[in-house]
């Protein structure tokens, strides 16, 4: 099983404001023409989409009617199954239809385990309480992180307080136009 993290931090390692929103990254809105090149062929190599309760309903407010022609990602969300980790969700709506709840019993790293010989590489996008459980577990092969241009000085990072030291391997690094920069690493020692 593979297992990429992504997440959109700021300049100084936090993944949202203290009170959760992302003003920052709507600031800073990166270059479509070259990320979403990235985050194609990054996409070709995932079997499923795995989200946290919260980033899925941010995502199914916006992915299913996203146009592919503006948003070249639309398509390649649109194909690929979408899992959503919930206690408390009875279903899922997506669009026309719905995606798949997995309850995370009895944790959601159990949850996560399970879905590997269905989808040998997900991607976890945001879901930062799910994130946090998979890299505490060392659950986390990849970590893709979209470093924006912009100082918030507060807020949650995208790492549990309990991480403790985790030793990564740089697989590539890209400078955008706009400020931003795509860093892709491997976690050493994951455990499966």
């Amino acid at each position: 099983m593979s297992v990429i993290v992504e997440q959109i931090v700021s300049a100084d390692g936090f993944a949202a404001e203290p009170d959760g929103g992302m003003r920052f990254m709507e600031a800073t809105m990166p270059d479509r023409v070259v990320d979403d090149a990235r985050q194609l062929a990054m996409l070709e190599s995932v079997d499923a989409i795995l989200l946290g309760r919260r980033t899925y309903e941010m995502f199914a407010g916006y992915w299913p009617t996203a146009d592919p022609a503006v948003e070249a990602v639309a398509e390649p969300i649109a194909r690929l199954p979408k899992l959503v980790v919930s206690s408390t969700l009875e279903r899922a709506p997506w669009g026309d239809g719905e995606i798949e709840v997995v309850r995370p019993e009895p944790t959601a790293t159990d949850a996560v385990r399970a879905l590997r010989d269905r989808f040998p590489s997900m991607i976890v996008w945001g879901s930062l309480s799910l994130a946090n459980a998979l890299l505490g577990a060392g659950l986390v092969d990849r970590l893709r992180l979209r470093t924006t241009p912009a100082l918030i000085g507060d807020g949650l990072r995208f790492t549990p307080p309990s991480l403790g030291l985790r030793m990564l391997r740089l697989e590539s690094s890209t400078a955008m136009p706009s400020g931003h920069v795509v860093t892709e690493y491997a976690l050493e020692g994951s455990r499966r």
